[in-house]
């Protein structure tokens, strides 16, 4: 049996030896002076169908010690007992090490990207990676994505809340969870430690109601004037055509804002007949992915005589692009989605009226109509609910045809625009019209 002063007693020879221990455990020495722990071992057979002779190294003394040889030996002669080869298992895990070294957070991270991508619009593609980029990438990205545990993700989402980002720590929390179901499917994690981490963020703030020029208002004949007088302020001011054309549109079409800055010539149908309509595709619509990838989830919007007017306006200074509504500098990207806000606050409703209270004041005026000839019939509600694309919270409500009620949703939509625009200047009169004070003018 070896021990430690026998050990640093060996000298080199000319030729290399051994010096054995207990349990097939030996120490080489080389001419050179190394020592070297091995073990012999047999497992299966050979070509002779006799016991395998093989050999297993484990390291160099001094940095393995003789304890730590012994141990080894022993891990190794407990493989055997399990009938596995000892061998044959180092390989195996330094492959998985190799491996699992490879497959950093980041790299994972990527390939969830790229598996999702294909089901978003290009923005909020952009968005994710961007997020990801900013606050996780920098901490935990070279990372194994196995050897991530719980509180070094919850140190990165607390970096994120203390910026004051709440819902942005909560939404980055789903990205992470998602992200690691992915690699557990994948076979390289097998656990999520995300999963739970947002009871150990602080709570979402309450969602801020969207403002409209309407709240606060008691009366009908009150709600239409503020609406007509937005309508009126806006278009008083100096900017691009279009942009005040998007204005009247999204106004009268109660679209969501995204909606319209997305909007594509070919979306539009029988401009010229007697049922026009706009198509909106259902993965540009709100909602799950369920709902994006329904077979006749489009969401058809009628459009009144005033829409179809802004629309012929619009042609001859964008019917030549895809978009409608078209960035003034990148005519392949949509508008800001600050664009019309920007027109909102010079006009002088800054945190008053916002793109998206259209909807608001469209539903109000809408439903709060009387119940007199040619007023508000019964079933109204659920068919305005239909034009605004509520998303139903049962789905199986969800699953009507989105077609039901059009010849009611026509109805109502040229009544809208009646009230709108009904007696206004037609939208051709801002083709050509200044977009900028001079610098010696009255300016704002």
């Amino acid at each position: 049996m070896l021990t430690d002063p026998k050990i640093k007693a060996a000298k080199p020879r000319e030729k290399a030896y051994k010096l054995s221990d207990t349990g097939q455990l030996f120490l080489h020495v080389t001419p050179a002076g190394g020592r070297h722990w091995r073990m012999n071992y047999t497992f299966g057979k050979n070509e002779q169908g006799r016991p395998a002779q093989k050999t297993l190294s484990f390291g160099s003394y001094p940095k393995l010690t003789l304890l730590d040889a012994r141990r080894k030996r022993d891990e190794a002669k407990d493989l055997l007992d399990d009938g596995l080869d000892p061998a044959v298992q180092r390989r195996v895990a330094s492959k998985a090490r190799s491996e699992a070294n490879e497959n950093t957070f980041e790299v994972i991270a990527r390939r969830w990207h790229d598996l999702r991508k294909p089901t978003w619009s290009a923005v909020h593609a952009s968005d994710v990676l961007r997020s990801l980029a900013l606050d996780v990438f920098p901490d935990v990205g070279e990372l194994p994505i196995a050897t991530i545990e719980s509180p070094k993700l919850l140190a990165v989402l607390n970096e994120v809340e203390q910026r004051g980002a709440i819902e942005t720590a909560h939404r980055l929390r789903q990205r992470l969870s998602d992200i690691f179901v992915y690699a557990i499917a994948t076979g390289v994690a097998k656990a999520d430690p995300a999963a739970s981490l947002g009871k150990a963020l602080r709570k979402k703030p309450r969602a801020k109601k969207q403002p409209s020029i309407i709240d606060g208002c008691r009366t009908q004949d009150e709600r239409i004037a503020k609406v007509r007088q937005l309508m009126i302020d806006c278009e008083a001011e100096r900017c691009r055509a279009s942009t005040k054309l998007a204005l009247r549109l999204i106004a009268l079409t109660a679209v969501r804002p995204n909606e319209i800055q997305g909007a594509r010539w070919a979306e539009l149908e029988g401009l010229d007949g007697t049922a026009p309509l706009w198509r909106i595709p259902a993965a540009r619509m709100k909602g799950d992915e369920d709902r994006k990838a329904e077979e006749h989830g489009d969401h058809l919007v009628p459009l009144s005589s005033h829409a179809v007017a802004v629309i012929r306006a619009l042609r001859p200074l964008t019917g030549g692009y895809e978009l409608m509504f078209p960035s003034e500098r990148h005519v392949h990207r949509p508008i800001s989605e600050n664009t019309l806000r920007a027109l909102l606050i010079r006009a002088g409703y800054y945190q008053r009226h916002v793109p998206h209270g259209f909807r608001a004041a469209f539903s109000t005026i809408m439903n709060e109509r009387p119940k007199a000839a040619g007023g508000r019939h019964e079933g109204d509600r659920a068919v305005i609910d239909l034009m605004l694309a509520h998303v139903p919270k049962d789905k199986v409500e969800g699953a009507y045809n989105r077609a039901d009620y059009m010849p009611r949703r026509r109805e109502l939509a040229q009544e809208w625009g009646d009230l709108l625009v009904g007696d206004m200047w037609p939208p051709e009169v801002h083709l050509g019209q200044p977009i900028r004070w001079a610098s010696t003018g009255p300016g704002r």
